[in-house]
Protein backbone atom coordinates (compact mmCIF):
# COMPACT_ATOMS: atom_id res chain seq x y z
CA UNK A 1 0.00 0.00 0.00
CA UNK A 2 1.33 3.45 -0.94
CA UNK A 3 0.68 4.88 2.51
CA UNK A 4 2.92 2.29 4.09
CA UNK A 5 5.76 2.91 1.66
CA UNK A 6 5.72 6.64 2.19
CA UNK A 7 5.33 6.47 5.94
CA UNK A 8 8.27 4.10 6.24
CA UNK A 9 10.67 6.26 4.23
CA UNK A 10 12.35 7.93 7.15
CA UNK A 11 15.57 9.92 6.88
CA UNK A 12 17.87 10.37 9.87
CA UNK A 13 18.60 14.06 10.40
CA UNK A 14 21.93 15.00 11.93
CA UNK A 15 21.62 18.02 14.18
CA UNK A 16 24.40 20.32 15.31
CA UNK A 17 24.98 20.28 19.08
CA UNK A 18 22.59 22.64 20.82
CA UNK A 19 20.32 23.01 17.80
CA UNK A 20 16.63 22.52 18.60
CA UNK A 21 14.62 20.71 15.91
CA UNK A 22 11.26 22.37 15.39
CA UNK A 23 8.34 19.99 14.91
CA UNK A 24 7.39 19.83 11.23
CA UNK A 25 3.70 19.87 12.10
CA UNK A 26 3.74 23.31 13.71
CA UNK A 27 4.73 25.09 10.51
CA UNK A 28 3.23 22.74 7.94
CA UNK A 29 -0.30 22.82 9.34
CA UNK A 30 -0.67 26.56 9.98
CA UNK A 31 -3.60 26.97 7.53
CA UNK A 32 -5.41 24.02 9.11
CA UNK A 33 -4.73 25.40 12.60
CA UNK A 34 -6.29 28.70 11.49
CA UNK A 35 -9.51 26.87 10.63
CA UNK A 36 -9.55 25.02 13.94
CA UNK A 37 -8.86 28.16 15.95
CA UNK A 38 -11.60 30.07 14.13
CA UNK A 39 -14.42 27.55 13.77
CA UNK A 40 -13.95 24.52 16.03
CA UNK A 41 -16.10 24.64 19.17
CA UNK A 42 -15.23 22.47 22.17
CA UNK A 43 -17.46 21.98 25.21
CA UNK A 44 -16.69 20.16 28.44
CA UNK A 45 -19.55 18.02 29.75
CA UNK A 46 -20.36 17.14 33.37
CA UNK A 47 -17.90 14.50 34.50
CA UNK A 48 -15.18 15.90 32.18
CA UNK A 49 -16.61 14.47 28.98
CA UNK A 50 -15.93 16.36 25.78
CA UNK A 51 -17.86 17.17 22.61
CA UNK A 52 -16.92 19.40 19.72
CA UNK A 53 -18.51 20.78 16.58
CA UNK A 54 -17.25 22.59 13.52
CA UNK A 55 -19.12 25.71 12.44
CA UNK A 56 -19.19 24.95 8.71
CA UNK A 57 -21.54 27.81 7.88
CA UNK A 58 -19.26 30.38 9.45
CA UNK A 59 -16.24 28.87 7.71
CA UNK A 60 -18.02 29.00 4.35
CA UNK A 61 -18.67 32.70 4.89
CA UNK A 62 -14.94 33.31 5.40
CA UNK A 63 -13.60 35.18 2.36
CA UNK A 64 -10.19 33.56 2.93
CA UNK A 65 -11.50 29.98 3.11
CA UNK A 66 -10.61 28.99 -0.47
CA UNK A 67 -7.06 30.31 -0.19
CA UNK A 68 -6.62 28.76 3.27
CA UNK A 69 -7.65 25.33 1.99
CA UNK A 70 -5.48 25.73 -1.11
CA UNK A 71 -2.42 26.67 0.95
CA UNK A 72 -2.86 23.60 3.12
CA UNK A 73 -3.43 21.27 0.16
CA UNK A 74 -0.36 22.67 -1.60
CA UNK A 75 1.83 22.29 1.50
CA UNK A 76 0.81 18.64 1.86
CA UNK A 77 1.11 17.82 -1.83
CA UNK A 78 4.69 19.12 -1.87
CA UNK A 79 5.74 17.75 1.51
CA UNK A 80 8.53 15.17 1.63
CA UNK A 81 7.33 12.44 4.00
CA UNK A 82 10.91 11.21 4.23
CA UNK A 83 11.51 14.16 6.57
CA UNK A 84 9.42 12.42 9.25
CA UNK A 85 12.02 10.76 11.39
CA UNK A 86 10.49 10.10 14.81
CA UNK A 87 7.35 8.35 16.04
CA UNK A 88 5.65 11.31 17.70
CA UNK A 89 6.18 13.67 14.79
CA UNK A 90 5.13 11.09 12.21
CA UNK A 91 1.99 9.96 14.04
CA UNK A 92 0.98 13.58 14.60
CA UNK A 93 1.51 14.34 10.91
CA UNK A 94 -0.80 11.58 9.67
CA UNK A 95 -3.53 12.32 12.23
CA UNK A 96 -3.49 15.96 11.12
CA UNK A 97 -3.58 14.90 7.46
CA UNK A 98 -6.63 12.68 8.01
CA UNK A 99 -8.53 15.28 10.00
CA UNK A 100 -7.72 18.13 7.61
CA UNK A 101 -8.73 16.21 4.49
CA UNK A 102 -11.98 15.06 6.10
CA UNK A 103 -12.82 18.66 6.94
CA UNK A 104 -11.74 19.91 3.52
CA UNK A 105 -13.97 17.32 1.87
CA UNK A 106 -17.07 18.57 3.71
CA UNK A 107 -16.31 22.20 2.95
CA UNK A 108 -15.54 21.78 -0.75
CA UNK A 109 -17.94 19.10 -2.02
CA UNK A 110 -21.44 20.39 -1.34
CA UNK A 111 -24.11 18.75 -3.50
CA UNK A 112 -26.35 21.46 -5.01
CA UNK A 113 -24.49 23.97 -2.85
CA UNK A 114 -25.58 22.45 0.46
CA UNK A 115 -23.61 20.75 3.21
CA UNK A 116 -24.13 17.01 3.42
CA UNK A 117 -26.14 15.78 6.37
CA UNK A 118 -23.75 12.84 6.78
CA UNK A 119 -20.49 11.69 5.22
CA UNK A 120 -22.43 8.75 3.79
CA UNK A 121 -24.27 11.18 1.52
CA UNK A 122 -21.16 11.06 -0.69
CA UNK A 123 -21.70 7.37 -1.39
CA UNK A 124 -21.07 3.99 0.15
CA UNK A 125 -23.96 2.98 2.38
CA UNK A 126 -26.58 5.20 0.79
CA UNK A 127 -25.30 4.69 -2.76
CA UNK A 128 -23.19 1.51 -2.98
CA UNK A 129 -22.35 2.27 -6.62
CA UNK A 130 -20.25 5.27 -5.57
CA UNK A 131 -17.10 5.00 -3.48
CA UNK A 132 -17.52 6.23 0.07
CA UNK A 133 -15.56 9.28 1.18
CA UNK A 134 -13.24 6.92 3.04
CA UNK A 135 -12.30 4.97 -0.10
CA UNK A 136 -11.67 7.79 -2.55
CA UNK A 137 -8.01 8.34 -3.43
CA UNK A 138 -8.55 12.08 -3.57
CA UNK A 139 -5.99 13.45 -1.15
CA UNK A 140 -2.45 14.25 -2.28
CA UNK A 141 0.51 13.96 0.09
CA UNK A 142 4.04 14.12 -1.22
CA UNK A 143 2.83 13.77 -4.78
CA UNK A 144 0.94 10.53 -4.05
CA UNK A 145 -2.81 10.06 -3.82
CA UNK A 146 -4.28 8.64 -0.62
CA UNK A 147 -7.70 7.69 0.61
CA UNK A 148 -8.71 8.33 4.20
CA UNK A 149 -8.72 4.57 4.75
CA UNK A 150 -5.13 4.35 3.51
CA UNK A 151 -4.06 7.07 5.94
CA UNK A 152 -5.81 5.46 8.90
CA UNK A 153 -5.54 1.73 8.22
CA UNK A 154 -2.55 1.62 5.90
CA UNK A 155 -0.32 4.05 7.80
CA UNK A 156 -1.43 4.83 11.35
CA UNK A 157 -2.72 1.30 12.03
CA UNK A 158 -0.75 -0.47 9.31
CA UNK A 159 2.01 -3.06 9.25
CA UNK A 160 4.78 -0.49 8.93
CA UNK A 161 3.89 1.19 12.20
CA UNK A 162 3.17 -2.13 13.85
CA UNK A 163 6.62 -3.47 12.98
CA UNK A 164 8.22 -0.41 14.61
CA UNK A 165 6.08 -0.61 17.72
CA UNK A 166 4.36 2.63 16.70
CA UNK A 167 0.83 1.32 16.25
CA UNK A 168 -1.45 2.81 18.89
CA UNK A 169 -5.13 1.91 19.20
CA UNK A 170 -5.86 5.28 20.76
CA UNK A 171 -5.66 6.56 17.17
CA UNK A 172 -9.34 5.60 16.98
CA UNK A 173 -10.02 8.44 19.42
CA UNK A 174 -7.94 10.97 17.46
CA UNK A 175 -8.94 10.65 13.79
CA UNK A 176 -12.26 12.37 13.18
CA UNK A 177 -14.89 11.37 10.60
CA UNK A 178 -16.91 14.62 10.82
CA UNK A 179 -19.73 12.81 12.61
CA UNK A 180 -21.47 13.24 15.95
CA UNK A 181 -20.66 9.66 16.94
CA UNK A 182 -16.94 10.11 16.31
CA UNK A 183 -14.64 11.12 19.16
CA UNK A 184 -14.33 14.89 18.96
CA UNK A 185 -12.10 16.89 16.70
CA UNK A 186 -9.78 19.07 18.78
CA UNK A 187 -9.11 22.78 18.44
CA UNK A 188 -5.38 22.28 18.03
CA UNK A 189 -3.20 20.35 15.64
CA UNK A 190 -1.21 17.35 16.84
CA UNK A 191 2.53 17.83 17.34
CA UNK A 192 5.37 15.73 18.67
CA UNK A 193 5.13 17.65 21.93
CA UNK A 194 1.41 17.21 22.56
CA UNK A 195 0.75 13.83 20.89
CA UNK A 196 0.93 11.60 23.96
CA UNK A 197 -1.04 14.02 26.12
CA UNK A 198 -3.81 14.41 23.55
CA UNK A 199 -4.08 10.67 22.83
CA UNK A 200 -4.43 9.99 26.55
CA UNK A 201 -6.85 12.86 27.12
CA UNK A 202 -9.02 12.16 24.08
CA UNK A 203 -9.46 8.51 25.04
CA UNK A 204 -10.14 9.19 28.72
CA UNK A 205 -12.61 11.99 28.01
CA UNK A 206 -14.40 9.95 25.36
CA UNK A 207 -15.07 7.36 28.06
CA UNK A 208 -16.68 10.15 30.12
CA UNK A 209 -19.08 10.95 27.26
CA UNK A 210 -22.39 9.16 26.68
CA UNK A 211 -21.85 8.97 22.92
CA UNK A 212 -18.93 6.62 23.52
CA UNK A 213 -19.36 4.79 26.82
CA UNK A 214 -22.00 4.22 29.47
CA UNK A 215 -22.98 1.60 32.02
CA UNK A 216 -26.57 0.51 32.63
CA UNK A 217 -27.03 -2.17 35.25
CA UNK A 218 -24.49 -4.88 34.54
CA UNK A 219 -24.19 -3.99 30.84
CA UNK A 220 -21.36 -1.94 29.40
CA UNK A 221 -22.36 0.03 26.31
CA UNK A 222 -19.48 1.18 24.15
CA UNK A 223 -19.00 3.01 20.87
CA UNK A 224 -19.28 0.81 17.79
CA UNK A 225 -15.60 1.55 17.23
CA UNK A 226 -15.07 -1.31 19.68
CA UNK A 227 -17.00 -3.63 17.35
CA UNK A 228 -15.52 -2.48 14.06
CA UNK A 229 -11.92 -2.39 15.30
CA UNK A 230 -12.05 -5.04 17.99
CA UNK A 231 -8.82 -6.66 16.82
CA UNK A 232 -6.86 -3.45 17.40
CA UNK A 233 -8.07 -3.14 20.99
CA UNK A 234 -7.52 -6.83 21.73
CA UNK A 235 -4.03 -6.60 20.24
CA UNK A 236 -3.26 -3.59 22.43
CA UNK A 237 -4.57 -4.78 25.80
CA UNK A 238 -5.99 -8.30 25.46
CA UNK A 239 -9.66 -7.29 25.32
CA UNK A 240 -11.94 -4.32 24.79
CA UNK A 241 -12.65 -4.14 28.52
CA UNK A 242 -8.96 -4.17 29.36
CA UNK A 243 -8.34 -1.35 26.91
CA UNK A 244 -11.09 0.73 28.50
CA UNK A 245 -9.84 0.06 32.02
CA UNK A 246 -6.30 0.99 30.97
CA UNK A 247 -7.21 4.42 29.67
CA UNK A 248 -10.40 5.37 31.55
CA UNK A 249 -10.49 7.45 34.70
CA UNK A 250 -10.42 5.41 37.93
CA UNK A 251 -14.14 5.89 38.58
CA UNK A 252 -15.13 4.80 35.06
CA UNK A 253 -12.77 1.83 35.21
CA UNK A 254 -14.42 0.71 38.47
CA UNK A 255 -17.88 0.85 36.89
CA UNK A 256 -16.66 -1.08 33.85
CA UNK A 257 -15.11 -3.78 36.04
CA UNK A 258 -18.51 -4.48 37.62
CA UNK A 259 -20.29 -5.14 34.30
CA UNK A 260 -20.92 -8.57 32.83
CA UNK A 261 -22.23 -7.83 29.33
CA UNK A 262 -20.92 -5.74 26.44
CA UNK A 263 -23.21 -4.05 23.94
CA UNK A 264 -22.79 -1.19 21.50
CA UNK A 265 -24.13 2.34 21.13
CA UNK A 266 -25.59 3.08 17.71
CA UNK A 267 -23.14 5.31 15.87
CA UNK A 268 -24.53 8.74 15.04
CA UNK A 269 -23.35 9.62 11.53
CA UNK A 270 -24.96 13.08 11.54
CA UNK A 271 -22.56 15.83 10.48
CA UNK A 272 -20.71 17.29 13.45
CA UNK A 273 -22.18 20.76 13.06
CA UNK A 274 -23.16 22.69 16.21
CA UNK A 275 -26.91 22.02 16.07
CA UNK A 276 -26.40 18.27 15.72
CA UNK A 277 -23.99 18.15 18.66
CA UNK A 278 -26.31 20.19 20.87
CA UNK A 279 -24.23 23.36 20.79
CA UNK A 280 -27.02 25.77 19.93
CA UNK A 281 -26.49 29.44 19.24
CA UNK A 282 -23.58 28.95 16.85
CA UNK A 283 -25.51 28.58 13.58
Amino acid sequence: MRGYRLASGFVALVLMPGLVWADINSGLYKPYQRLLSSYLIERTLPGDGLVSAFDYQAALADTDLVSTLERQRKALSEFNTGALEARQESVAFWINAYNFFMLEQILTERPDGYLVSSVWDYGGRVNPFVDSVFERESFVIGGERFSLNEIEKGVLLGEGYQSRGWKDSRIHFAVNCASVGCPPLRDQIYTAANLEGLLEENTRRAFNTQHHLRVTGDTLYGTELFKWYKEDFVEAEGSVRAFIRRWASDSVAEHVARTAELDYIDYDWSLNRPANVGLTGFE
